[in-house]
């Protein structure tokens, strides 16, 4: 009785920690200083785009000033050639440039990661398949293909999202892909598949939850892509004129000489804004890819190993 006893529970452990430890690295990730910081930086924006509506001092489609009236006690961050209140401006289009953000990341981890595990895991002709596509649009510049879509549909938020979120998954495939063929050869998948698991059972109990953190990092790191990406767009009046977004933000001043006339406050709060998104997700993204991948927090060059070596058959004097 005390065999059976002794070889199943070291079993147990062992499952429990192959299925615990990515999740457990992710977790001690999010403690570091760099994830902290992407997290308080995330959470302030989205505390504000929340309570945009309160917190905004002043209207968005009434004036409210003079024209690029400069920051003062009433206007914090001034107004812009309209006499629109910029703070309030800022507050209302971070909601909508995050809403894109966030919706065009998903789509973009969504087909990747359908890509990645169908080509990792089941490889052949499938594999061939879905990874020349894959190709096909890793080798088309992105933000040109973005322009012309966008262009061809016409200007729209739900365009641009689309645009953005079919354009962006690339990466993200051929990452998935790489780590399933990994976890495709682990013995705990060979045991489920030859117990008789189905194909969908196995990617979805045991597959999906080894990459759930893998996901959830490039997502992360997908959302400073598409905020960058929908601020371009915008800024190149690709988008809902009628929206107001960060990149309409910058779109507008800059047409409208904000800069040559010196009301620099009518562009920088918004670059301003996007500049520290971006910053926040990358640092949080950085952080947990960091932890899932032990190779790129390792320093293979230090300052200590190099040195000169005294020549073949000479002491030390001989220099």
């Amino acid at each position: 009785m005390g065999t059976p006893t002794g070889t199943t529970a070291p079993k147990a452990k062992t499952r429990s920690h192959s299925r615990g430890g990515v999740w457990a690295e992710m977790a001690r990730s999010l403690t570091t200083a760099p994830a902290i910081v992407g997290i308080v930086i995330i959470a302030f924006f989205v505390v504000l785009s929340v309570a945009a509506d309160v917190l905004a001092p002043y209207s968005t489609t009434e004036p409210s000033c003079a024209v690029f009236a400069p920051p003062s006690p009433q206007h914090w961050l001034g107004c812009d050639d309209g006499g629109i209140d910029v703070l309030s401006l800022v507050l209302l289009g971070g909601r909508v440039s995050m809403i894109v953000g966030f919706t065009a990341a998903v789509i973009a981890i969504v087909i990747g990661a359908l890509f990645g595990i169908l080509s990792g895991y089941f490889g052949g002709g499938t594999d061939v398949v879905l990874m020349r596509i894959t190709d096909y649009f890793i080798v088309i510049p992105q933000i040109v293909l973005m322009i012309v879509v966008a262009t061809v549909w016409g200007p729209s938020l739900s365009h641009v999202v689309l645009v953005i979120g079919f354009l962006m998954w690339t990466s993200t495939a051929r990452i998935v892909r790489a780590q399933v063929k990994t976890l495709r050869e682990r013995v705990s998948i060979r045991r489920a598949e030859s117990i008789g698991a189905g194909s969908t059972r196995v990617i979805v109990r045991h597959i999906l939850p080894q990459l759930g953190p893998l996901l959830i990092a490039n997502a992360v790191l997908a959302v400073t892509l598409a905020i960058f990406n929908e601020t371009a767009l915008a800024f190149l009046g690709l988008s809902d004129p009628t929206a107001v977004t960060w990149g309409t933000i910058m779109e507008h001043a800059f047409e409208r000489d904000a800069i040559s006339t010196g009301a620099w406050w009518a562009i920088v709060p918004a670059g301003i804004a996007v500049a520290l998104l971006i910053m926040g997700c990358y640092l949080l993204g950085s952080a947990i890819e960091d932890a899932l991948n032990p190779r790129l927090r390792a320093s293979y060059l230090s300052v200590r190993t190099w040195r000169m070596r005294p020549l073949v058959g000479r002491g030390k004097d001989a220099l």
